[in-house]
């Protein structure tokens, strides 16, 4: 199969746009909760519909009376919270054009965003990014950023006062003059390579797709259901899903912190989650050493084993009498602690960023979280495709989203065309032309599309290491075997042009004690001590062997080293969606390169 498209679903009128699904959802006689809010003492206070549009075209005032013209730009600089949704609605209400940006960001990268976009002011969470804002602006005379809002809630009240003067029909005439085709945000790649491009999204982009992914996933995304936002919202998919439940009436919770996640998903109890590929990870690892650490490892082990082989016998329609009872026993012993620890009643989840594995989706499927593994890129609002209750293929992400088609090039690129695609980078028609092939995008991505239009995603095309025997190697498919172990934080595989594969693997930090105690090696042994450790150096071997054996004798790592600090964002190794850099990590470690190639070459 080379090419597989599905019709749309839903057919949204022409010239709407984004800030109807509001208005929509406010009509209805059932007012849904679209959004609840930190309480005290673990509640949640529900933010419904008719209060939620009542506040953005409220902010949506302050903004005109500050003189935001249509198609101005404004930024946003916040952490995950539910102010940066009310700015981000406000912004499309008064007919501006929204432009996140990571609160991580420094002041250049903001500087950057802010110039190329041309943005006229910013909201920012705290006085610290306040900072960042106005030295970026000081330091490119950035003239035309005029102001910078804070997200506190003295100073949105006091942009709601500004606006008090502006009638409401200006916000209606405002909001009602962008159509589908318009620009509703420009979102800046993350950038694992150059200077980040900003993708031109419209609303039709936004609009279209969530309400065709809503028909296509009723079972999740419905009135009644409840999210939990902990990714940033500055990224495309959390942006996108947070649209999606506007669209369907579902309820967005936030949480800006990802330490206060697991009671914060006790406390609100939500229905489904969105993560990338680590966090599902992190919560199988933290599971399994929680039962190691407690003398419960082989009862873990056993019960992984049994929730993986059931999951893929329920797949194909035939569950032995023996494995549905030993799957219920486990599920009194096991699984049930792990979706009470997610606040018991998450039914799915939906992942995307990266390719969650096989194993992984089958083993969350057989404790009793469904993982819709999707795909797709910033510049294709997120989901190109995703797998549903109805239509799923554990170990692909799935088939084309209603108005979405899927085409493998003769290379096997991944190309995309839709609703969901961008109408091109801001202001660089040579990258907009370079992207496209006779209106398909480029994702950039290699893949293979079945006979029933499920995608199987296989690497990066810029990612592919062509060894020096002229080897094509696609490291994800070692780096993800080695980087599921609980041991292991990171792994890079290395080798373009070289004449053998190698990989820095670095350690994981919250794992290590444990993993420590359980050797029998002292408990205040670092990060950098454990990398020299000759236990944890044949752990890691033993990992490696074990990666080895699924690619062939030239595809295999014959060469490692543990590098003694973590990859991480705050070190430059990656993006905010968790995707490593791959060329900073190369760049920053360019010495220790260079010292596996060339200790013994003869041997290689």
């Amino acid at each position: 199969m080379r090419e597989f498209s599905v019709p749309a679903m839903i057919n949204v009128p022409r010239q709407s746009n984004i800030t109807d699904l509001v208005v929509k959802q406010a009509a209805k006689a059932s007012d849904p909760a679209l959004f609840s809010r930190p309480g005290v003492a673990g509640s949640w206070q529900d933010v419904r519909a008719s209060e939620f549009l009542a506040d953005v075209t409220a902010l949506a005032k302050g903004l005109v009376a500050a003189g935001a013209a249509p198609g101005d730009r404004i930024g946003i600089m916040a952490r995950t919270r539910y102010e940066w949704s009310l700015v981000d609605f406000a912004i499309w209400f008064a007919g501006c054009v929204s432009v996140p940006i990571y609160e991580t960001s420094s002041p250049s990268q903001v500087a950057w965003i802010l110039g190329d976009s041309g943005a006229i002011g910013a909201f920012v969470e705290s006085d610290r990014h306040e900072d960042i804002v106005r030295q970026a602006v000081r330091n490119e005379g950035l003239e035309h950023v005029g102001h910078v809002w804070q997200l506190g809630a003295d100073q949105l009240q006091a942009l709601r006062e500004a606006g008090s003067s502006i009638e409401d029909s200006l916000i209606e005439e405002r909001r009602q003059a962008a159509s589908l085709e318009d620009l509703a945000t420009i979102i800046y790649t993350s950038g694992t390579t150059g200077r980040p491009k900003g993708c031109e999204l419209t609303h039709g982009n936004f609009a279209e797709l969530a309400e065709n992914a809503a028909a296509a996933l009723p079972d999740v995304a419905h009135e009644g259901a409840r999210t939990i936002m902990f990714l940033p919202l500055a990224h495309v998919f959390a942006r996108f899903i947070s649209v999606l439940c506007v669209a369907c009436g579902a309820t967005v919770a936030h949480t800006a912190d990802v330490k206060n996640l697991l009671p914060d998903l006790q406390s609100y109890r939500p229905t489904f989650i969105l993560a990338v590929p680590r966090v599902f990870e992190k919560v199988y690892n933290s599971s399994m050493l929680k039962a190691e650490d407690s003398g419960k490892g082989r009862i873990f082990h056993a019960a992984a084993e049994t929730a993986i082989a059931w999951s893929r016998a329920e797949a194909v329609g035939k569950v032995p009498l023996a494995l549905r009872l030993k799957h219920k026993l486990f599920d009194k012993l096991v699984f049930h602690k792990i979706r009470e620890a997610m606040g018991g009643r998450v039914e799915y989840a939906v992942s995307g960023g990266g390719p969650l594995g096989e194993r992984l989706g089958h083993f969350f499927h057989g404790i009793g979280l469904l993982v819709l593994e999707g795909y797709g890129l910033t510049e294709t609002t997120a989901p190109v495709t995703v797998n549903t209750p109805q239509l799923i293929k554990i170990g692909t992400v799935g088939a084309p989203l209603p108005g979405n088609a899927v085409r493998i090039a003769e290379d096997g690129e991944i190309l995309a065309k839709g609703i969901c695609v961008m109408r091109g980078y801001f202001g660089r028609p040579d990258l907009t032309e370079e992207a496209f092939d006779d209106g398909w995008f480029r994702t950039g991505d290699i893949g293979e599309l079945d006979a029933d239009g499920f995608v199987h995603i296989t690497g990066r095309k810029k990612e592919i290491i062509v060894t020096a025997g002229g080897k094509n190697v696609i490291p994800a498919l070692l780096e993800d075997q080695i980087r599921a172990d609980a041991l292991v934080s990171q792994c890079v595989v290395l080798g373009d042009q070289r004449p053998f594969i190698s990989a820095l693997v670095t350690l994981d930090t919250e794992a290590l004690p444990g993993w420590l105690d359980r050797h029998g090696l002292p408990a205040g042994t670092t990060a950098a001590e454990a990398a020299e450790h000759p236990k944890v150096r044949e752990a890691v071997q033993t990992l490696i062997a074990a990666a080895n054996e699924t690619v062939s004798q030239a595809e295999a790592i014959k060469e490692f080293r543990i590098v003694p600090e973590d990859f991480t964002e705050a070190s430059g190794h990656l993006t905010p969606s968790l995707k490593i850099k791959r060329a900073q990590v190369l760049q920053d470690y360019a010495e220790i390169v260079e010292e596996i190639y060339a200790a013994s070459p003869s041997r290689r």
